[in-house]
């Protein structure tokens, strides 16, 4: 199996505050793998990091073989990276049909199937279509964490990052959400996701990894951690 993504003593700060000096781990295309942990533990950072939207400052990342280093975040996204941030930070005043749209802008090859990419995100999200003319500033958390996915899906990834979809949502819809990361990788995008839902991201995982104080402490499948009396106690309240 081929490696979708490799990371190898990764390390990042924010200014002076160092979030972690060596993380390494690997995905394999076609993986679905969650990375779960405390707040604070540096989850949203290393995708971050991966995606170029926090300076490199030690270590490597490969992304299908070749190396991103020195790589804007606009030529990481053109290397088959998608990534779907925590908080959405989509354009409130712009509609969401354009809001989708601006997902392929500046990628040609993401242009031309564009129509064929949009049909596929309206069928995963069917309210989107329904709410294509209106305001993104308008819409509901739910429906704004289904547009932030559906426009990183404009870029055509091959891996698609994604940073806390459930936050805010209720249980109805997280499992609306949860249900389309399922199919989105069913279709062949590799997907690494970052989550405080434990519980649900685990059942959904291939493999998961455990960040603790700016490290990976424990890598097995998501069927395994669920049950791993450590995680148990840690995260799930068991």
């Amino acid at each position: 199996m081929s490696t979708a993504l490799k990371v190898e003593g990764l390390a990042a700060s924010y200014g002076k505050i160092q979030v972690f000096w060596n993380i390494s781990f690997h995905v394999d295309e076609g993986e679905f793998v969650t990375i779960i942990g405390a707040n604070g533990a540096g989850k949203t950072t290393v995708l971050k990091t991966i995606s170029g939207l926090i300076p490199l400052r030690g270590g490597s990342v490969q992304a299908f073989g070749k190396s991103l280093k020195g790589f804007s975040a606009a030529k990481i996204v053109r290397a088959g990276l998608g990534h779907v941030p925590e908080g959405r930070q989509l354009f409130g005043l712009m509609t969401v049909l354009e809001n989708i749209e601006s997902g392929a802008d500046y990628l040609p090859e993401a242009r031309k199937e564009a129509a064929k990419t949009k049909d596929f995100v309206y069928k995963l999200f069917p309210r989107l279509a329904e709410r294509e003319p209106q305001l993104a500033g308008t819409l509901s958390g739910g429906e704004l964490q289904m547009l932030a996915i559906g426009r990183a899906l404009m870029s055509k990834p091959r891996l698609l990052l994604v940073d806390e979809p459930s936050l805010g949502l209720a249980p109805a819809l997280t499992k609306t959400v949860f249900g389309a990361l399922q199919q989105i990788n069913k279709e062949g995008v590799t997907v690494v996701l970052v989550e405080q839902n434990v519980q649900q991201s685990l059942k959904l995982a291939d493999r998961a990894f455990v960040l603790e104080n700016g490290e990976i402490i424990k890598e097995a499948s998501g069927a395994k951690l669920l049950h791993d009396p450590d995680v148990q106690a840690a995260y799930l309240s068991i």
